[in-house]
């Protein structure tokens, strides 16, 4: 049965719906209102507080520390300075991910690493021989992220760090309500945003200062509803949704390389040994034989749809996470396995697994759409991740 994370009685108090999902074993919020609208809106226009301490966590420490992340991971470490975060993932054997996630550099020999699935077991075998020492904090550490366009003026007020001149994907330190915290400029939501991670026990006192210096800023508390739209307009994937782990596949083909779920920037194959080295110098080669592409699904053929049985169009209620296939001259060549209405955008847009040879932006293809139980096929055209990116995300200084 899952438990309430350390701010699990806050978001109770506010979550009008009543309407929480389990997440790694703890209570997350779906959505606070009886719909995620107010809170996708103040993603996209003001400030959201997304609770995301249900990550799993991790402090890599000692002299061999570097050497340990880097025997693991696909990326280069050394180049990672202290005060740095990077988005990475890490592979088994065969070069087939296993989980992605965040490292920051806190210290010389000191990381954090963030993980969607369990990881103890798999760093513990890869950390022979190595003075190392690998910590599971998960419990002990609470974060929240604070995304949004307002998001940079509420951390200004609300902390004594820097936050004008944190760069993205940069972390510093600075307190909250009196407490020591680290402030990364990271998110999931594509936007300009942060994330404060904190001790466990004072979270709710740090959730208490930014949302009563929030209200100015019009900071609202948002749900996995709302940051699933989020993720998919910025081409954010998610496990167990778009990829499958390698250690939770039940066939090969459930297994992804990182070429072909958009994360081949994150292979470094000129730095040291690591795992699944020799199999991604092999794919690199040949080339993958399937890619991550988005699509903008023709939202006149689903009108055309609704229209010949006498409905209105109707727009999903909610991001689909259901995978459903995708075709080229009558030939199943893919699969779509995250989409959503943007209102963004004021169009259905999709994330999905193409063959590599049909996934050049621009092509044409067809995407299965069910209305009233019949399946249907609209065009949809392929393009390139993301769907949603705005300067403010990545600029120096956001504010």
């Amino acid at each position: 049965m899952p438990i309430g994370t350390a701010v699990h009685e806050k978001a109770f108090h506010l979550c009008e719906s009543l309407n929480f999902r389990e997440w790694s074993g703890y209570y997350a919020a779906s959505v606070y209102e009886t719909h995620h609208e107010h809170e996708y809106n103040a993603i996209r226009n003001a400030a959201a507080m997304i609770d995301v301490s249900p990550l799993f966590k991790y402090r890599i420490s000692g002299r061999d520390a570097a050497k340990f992340v880097n025997r693991v991971i696909s990326r280069d470490i050394n180049r990672v300075a202290v005060g740095q975060v990077i988005y990475c993932c890490w592979c088994d054997e065969q070069g087939k991910v296993i989980d992605d996630g965040t490292i920051s550099r806190l210290d010389e020999h000191l990381y954090r690493w963030t993980a969607a699935d369990p990881s103890m077991r798999w760093f513990h075998q890869n950390a022979l021989g190595l003075d190392v020492k690998i910590d599971d904090i998960s419990s002990q550490l609470a974060a929240l992220a604070i995304q949004g366009p307002t998001s940079g003026r509420l951390m200004k007020q609300v902390s004594d760090a820097d936050i004008a001149s944190l760069k993205y994907f940069r972390v510093t330190r600075g307190k909250i309500a009196g407490v020591e915290v680290d402030i990364s400029r990271t998110g999931y939501t594509g936007d300009l945003g942060y994330e404060i991670w904190m001790p466990w026990n004072e979270a709710p006192k740090i959730w208490d200062a930014l949302m009563e210096q929030g209200r100015q800023f019009d900071l609202q508390p948002a749900g996995m509803l709302a940051l699933d739209v989020a993720r998919i307009e910025a081409g954010l994937i998610l496990i167990e949704v778009d990829y499958f782990s390698s250690k939770k596949a039940l066939i090969e083909s459930q297994k992804y390389s990182p070429y072909e779920i958009g994360l081949g920037r994150l292979v470094d194959l000129k730095k040291e040994h690591f795992i699944g080295r020799e199999a991604l110098e092999e794919e690199e080669r040949r080339g993958p034989k399937r890619l991550l592409a988005g699509l903008d699904i023709n939202w006149d053929d689903v009108e055309r749809l609704y229209d010949s049985i006498g409905l209105a169009p109707q727009v999903p209620s909610t991001a689909s996470r259901v995978a459903v296939p995708v075709y080229r001259g009558g030939v199943q060549i893919g699969k779509a396995t995250s989409t959503t209405w943007s209102s963004s955008l004021k169009r259905m847009i999709a994330l999905a697994s193409i063959s590599r040879e049909h996934a050049a932006p621009g092509t044409e293809l067809q995407m299965e759409v069910t209305v009233e139980a019949v399946r249907h096929k609209v065009r949809a055209t392929t393009r390139d991740l993301p769907f949603f990116n705005p300067p403010r995300k990545t600029a120096t200084p956001a504010l």
